[in-house]
Order: structure tokens, then sequence, then C-alpha cells
């Protein structure tokens, strides 16, 4: 069979057109990508800038007016708060996150008192008292298990050092010491002599108070007591007597606590530490030095017990969390979240000052809320260009223990291992436009790096926390997601003012500081909302970015929560 011999000249013709085909799709495929990148940043930079102070103010204004009344857990206060919140997330479209469509997580709390307070040295071979402690002035303790009677009779007593078991420090302050039905008493903080330990001079975790606490309940202590001195807190005996000699708070356990739980929580000063001691022929300094030390092992106080009985009562009190999401577009990935936090409630009705009762609670955290409202309102206006999900959670009962983040923690409305990180507003910065900014987590996860990358794209700086020995990162709501595995940072305003006068900064740091907690934590004359407008832009752009990435954000190796978290992603498969 014979084949048409066709010219070449056709055959270069059509690769020619063919190239040329292939280049226009080529070019028509880019320019379309472009074209729809060009798209996708104006729709965001739009819904950022639709962030203003006006914005803002509007929901600041309102929740923190007189009508509002603080705000206060458990109050008339916060039932409106909770209307108003259910009410906005209802305007912007944004579902309900909870499953039965009404944005409310209930959770039940105990206010405790406690009365009678008693706490003895004895010497048990002679049945006989050696020291009797005085409430307030020498200690204070409190039922540990919501019981209302503590009644502990010549319990032995464990010197354990910090009382710290951390296995990737190749740290254990117990060393296998069988303490159960003992009173442990332990040193505050954690190791600060070695910068590779520990984090040196940062406090972490290990080192507050709740953490030994429950140390003391997986440990079967039936006590634990904490010695304080105030270079060990950062604080000074008054701040431990006048905090924990008031109502506490706790969320409502739901059955009964295990036979041999812990009975009992304090502290004690250190001269009451030092009668303890002494009494077991021990020296308290060098118990304390002792502590230092990887090799330390347990001490039994011999000779010496102790006896404690506390009186308590409690009301039962209703607080709640709204809750409210955005569903993300992309089908593999609309079941994984990032969580906005920030904290609705303050301080509430407290004693007049120049005739003003009521804590408006403006910076403190109506502007964290207000921030949270118009971040979600942004991201309904770019819905279609989010692969995941965006959850707000804002929380009741901060102000009485990070409750509300504590009960969300324990009871998650999804679960922690589809959470790729938590953005925690708690206080903006209302005072005026700065080029830094400062994150309590820096460096410990990625969602911090990535506030990193976006503020040098804006020509801003971030810092770190300037004070890590006061262990802020475990003072807001953000604690209770790390807790549980999430990637969680919480920002803080900066200090580098532009469009202000010399020592502004001063300034602010002495208005911020007297309005603290206090009723004078209103709007006045030295707001400026263009520092929040610009924060709550980057954050925005922040969660944007972590809701489209490839990957879940991430602990750091070695970071005190990255083990947690690696068991979530694992559970949540």
């Amino acid at each position: 069979m014979k084949f048409l011999k066709v010219p070449k000249s056709i055959y270069t013709r059509r690769k020619k057109n063919n190239q040329r085909v292939n280049r226009m799709k080529k070019l028509s495929i880019v320019l379309i990508a472009a074209l729809g990148f060009a798209c996708s940043s104006s729709g965001v930079k739009d819904a950022a800038n639709s962030i203003t102070k006006e914005s803002l103010m509007t929901h600041i204004e309102e929740l923190s007016s007189d009508e509002y009344l603080g705000r206060s857990t458990g109050t008339k206060g916060e039932d409106m708060t909770v209307d108003y919140l259910v009410k906005e997330f209802k305007a912007m479209g944004a579902s309900s996150g909870v499953e039965d469509g009404s944005y409310i997580q209930p959770f039940p709390l105990l206010g405790q008192k406690t009365m009678n307070h008693s706490m003895k040295i004895h010497r048990p071979m002679k049945n006989s008292s050696i020291h009797d402690y005085t409430f307030f002035d020498d200690f204070v303790a409190w039922p540990a298990n919501q019981s209302e009677r503590v009644d502990i009779k010549n319990a032995e007593l464990v010197y354990v050092g910090y009382g710290i078991q951390a296995p990737e420090e190749n740290w254990d302050d117990f060393k296998g010491a069988d303490v159960k039905g003992k009173i442990i008493v332990i040193k505050n903080n954690d190791p600060e002599y070695d910068e590779n330990l520990f984090g040196g001079k940062t406090r972490l975790y290990y080192g507050r108070y709740t953490y030994k606490y429950e140390k003391a309940q997986e440990m079967g202590a039936v006590g634990a007591i904490i010695i304080h001195t105030t270079p060990t807190a950062g604080y000074g005996w008054g701040v431990v007597s006048n905090g924990w000699s008031r109502e506490r708070f706790y969320v409502k356990s739901e059955g009964e606590f295990a036979a041999g739980s812990t009975e009992m929580n304090g502290w004690v000063t250190y001269d009451a530490a030092k009668k303890l001691f002494s009494s077991a022929g021990l020296d308290v300094d060098e118990m304390l030095t002792a502590a230092d030390s990887p090799d330390f092992e347990p001490v039994l106080l011999k000779n010496t017990t102790l006896s404690v009985q506390i009186d308590a009562e409690y009301r039962d009190i209703n607080s709640k969390n709204v809750i409210a999401k955005i569903e993300g577009n992309d089908p593999e990935l609309n079941n994984e979240y990032l969580v906005l936090t920030a904290h609705y409630d303050h301080l509430g009705i407290t004693n007049a000052i120049d005739g003003d009762e009521i804590n408006n609670g403006a910076e403190d955290n109506a502007a964290g809320v207000s921030a949270v409202l118009e971040s979600m309102k942004a991201y309904k206006s770019i819905q279609p260009e989010l692969k995941r999900s965006v959850l707000a959670v804002v929380v009741g009962a901060e102000e009485v223990g990070l409750l509300g983040s504590q009960y969300w923690g324990q009871n998650p409305t999804v679960h922690p291992g589809k959470v790729t990180g938590n953005i925690n507003l708690d206080g903006m910065n209302v005072y005026g436009e700065t080029n830094d900014i400062v994150i309590i987590g820096y460096g410990r996860n990625t969602l911090a790096d990535l506030v990193v990358k976006v503020a040098e794209e804006e020509g801003r700086t971030v810092k770190p926390d300037a004070n890590p020995e006061q262990g802020i990162f475990y003072r807001s709501d953000h604690f209770n997601m790390a807790k549980v595995g999430i990637p969680a940072i919480f920002p803080n305003p900066g200090n580098e003012f532009v469009h202000k006068p010399a020592r502004y900064a001063e300034t602010v740091d002495s208005v911020s500081a007297a309005n603290y907690h206090s009723v004078n934590d209103e709007i006045n004359e030295y707001w400026d909302l263009a520092g929040a407008v610009k924060d709550t832009r980057l954050f925005f752009e922040v969660g944007f970015r972590a809701l489209n990435a490839s990957t879940l954000q991430s602990w750091k190796a070695g970071d005190e929560f990255e083990a947690t978290r690696l068991k979530m992603l694992e559970d949540s498969k």
C-alpha cells in the first residue's frame, strides 16, 4: 500500500499552529489563575478592610454600657450579653456551632465559700499539737473535691520538691514514692537555674499551681500545699490570701469524686513552711534549694503530721458559651476548624468608687468580643474562598477561673484534633496604632510563626512576651485550648506607637493599669481604635492563611503540648 506523501511544509505549519494553540491555552490558564488570585486577594483585602473603627466601636459601646451591668457570671448582664451575641451571629449569617441550633453551650458552675478553717501541726508520738496556723495570715485552704467538709486528721506529709513529672525534661520529683493518703508539700514555680531546662526563666505549666494540684490528684494525695514565696510566685502573699479567701468558682462535677481523691488544696507562707519543716528537723531553705536538682528525691517529714478542717457551702450558677461557625468549602477540609476565642464576662457590680459601681469591661473584654464578631462577619463575606471552617467560641466565666473555655475543652463541640489552631483575643489595643505587636506563645507553634510572616509583610515587628516568668500564657482562655493540644496564641498590644506624642507608651501603661479590673475600664479620651483595627485585620489575614493552608498548624518539637497534640490528631482519625 502506498502512502500519500505530505509536503514537509505542511507538517511545519501544523506544528507551529499546535504550538501556538498550546501557548495560548497555557497563557489562558495562567491568566485565569492570576485573575482568580487577584480576585481572591482583592476579596480578602476588602473583607479585612470592612473591619473599621466604627464597626468595632458599635459592639464595644453596646456591651460596655451600664445597661449590661458589667456582664458578671450568672447575672442578668450575662443573659443580655448572650442574647446580643446570638443576635449578631444570626444577623451576619453564621450558623450555630452547637447541635441544637441554639448557638448556646450551657455549663454548670459552683460557687464555693469556706469557713471554720483549722490547720495544726501534730507530734504523733506524743499525740499533741505543736503549732496552730491562722487562716489568711499563715495559710489558705479549701475543699478540692467540692465537698462540704474537709476533716483530715494526722496525715503524714511528704515534700516533693516542685512536684513535677516531665519525661521530656528527664525530670521526676516523685521517683516512685507512694503519696496516697498523704499531704504533699510543694515548692512553687518550676526550675529556673538552667536555660536548657523548663524554658529557663519562662514559667511553663509545670510551674502553675493548677498543674501541682492536678498532679496531687493524679498521685492520690489526700492534700496538696504549695509554699509561697514572692520570688517563686511573682507576687506577694496578699494576692494569694485575698484571692483564695473569697468565693471560688468551679465547673460543677457531674458525678461523685472517686474514693481517695484529693480532699484539700492550699497555700502556706514561707514562715509557716519554715515551722512545718522545723518540726520535722529540716531546714526550709535547704529543702527549697534541694528541689533544683533532677536527682531530688521526696522527703518524708518525720515525726510530724497535719490536721486540716474546713467547712464549705455552695451555690449553683448556670453560665453559657456562645458558639457560631462559618462552613468552609473544601469537601476534604471543611470538617477542620480555626477557633477564635474571646471571653464576654467581666466583674459586674462591686463597691462604688465616686458613685460608680459598674465594672464595664470595655477593654477587658468587650474589645476582644468585638474583634471576634467583626472577624467572623468578614470571613462570612468571603465564605466561598475558605477551605476550612471558622468556629467562634465566645466564652463565659473567664474572670472566675477560665471556666467557660475549660468546659469547652472538656466538652468540645468539635474534636480538638480537627482544630488547626486558636487565636484568643483578650484585651485589644484601644490606644492607637503601633508598629509592633506582642504574641504570648511566640516561637512555640507554627501559628505564631504565621503571625510573624504576615506582620513582616506589613512592615511590622512581632515581639515575645517581655515577662515570661509571670506565666501569662496560662492565664487566658487559649490555655485551655492548648491543654487539649490545639496550637494557640494570645496576641497582646505593642507599645511602639505611631502618630502619638513622645512617651505616649508610658501614658498608656499607666492608664491601662489604673483601669484594669476596675470601674474605670470604660471608653475614655485616650481611646483610639486605629490600633485595634490594624491588629484585628492582621489576625484576620493570619486566620485566612491558616484556614487555607495545606496542613494543620502544629506545636514545635519538644513543646509541652506537642504530645497531647499528636495524640489528639491520632484520636481524630
